[in-house]
């Protein structure tokens, strides 16, 4: 890869930093400063943006979550997810729908990595997908 990897992000990495969930937050927080000091360039699903605010206001008020959102939007391009996305998501024999949208939102970007925390949920012959910790080891060879 001759120009820095493109990666989307699975939501349970980024609700791993927000929430400071042990014994992942490290692993998630060094790829969330990965990505804002550019060693990589990250997405994340339009779909999982709406899912991420609406966890953001339970916990917090509108303003806090809308303030969490535009910061997200400084380190994320979003990866759409429209009609064709779905449309091929349901093609795919995947136990969960939702992972199976994400993927094929992966694949629309282009993106080098899918990273989440459920690895066994994808499969890894459409797009290699890793933990955030054994993405970070890939930025240090």
């Amino acid at each position: 890869m001759a120009d820095k990897p493109r990666v989307l992000v699975d939501i349970n990495v980024i609700l791993d930093v927000l929430q400071k969930r042990e014994p992942f937050y490290g692993a998630s927080a060094g790829l969330l400063a990965a990505l804002e000091r550019g060693a990589a360039q990250g997405y994340v699903a339009a779909r999982s943006l709406a899912t991420l605010y609406y966890l953001l206001q339970k916990g917090k008020n509108s303003s806090e979550a809308r303030a969490t959102m535009t910061s997200l939007l400084q380190i994320f391009k979003i990866a759409p997810v429209d009609q064709e996305t779905i449309e091929q998501a349901l093609t795919l024999e995947f136990r969960d729908f939702e992972d199976a949208v994400q993927m094929v939102s992966a694949l629309r970007s282009k993106v080098d990595f899918l990273i989440t925390r459920n690895v066994r949920d994808y499969r890894p012959e459409l797009l290699p997908v890793l933990q955030p910790v054994d993405f970070l080891e890939t930025l240090t060879e």
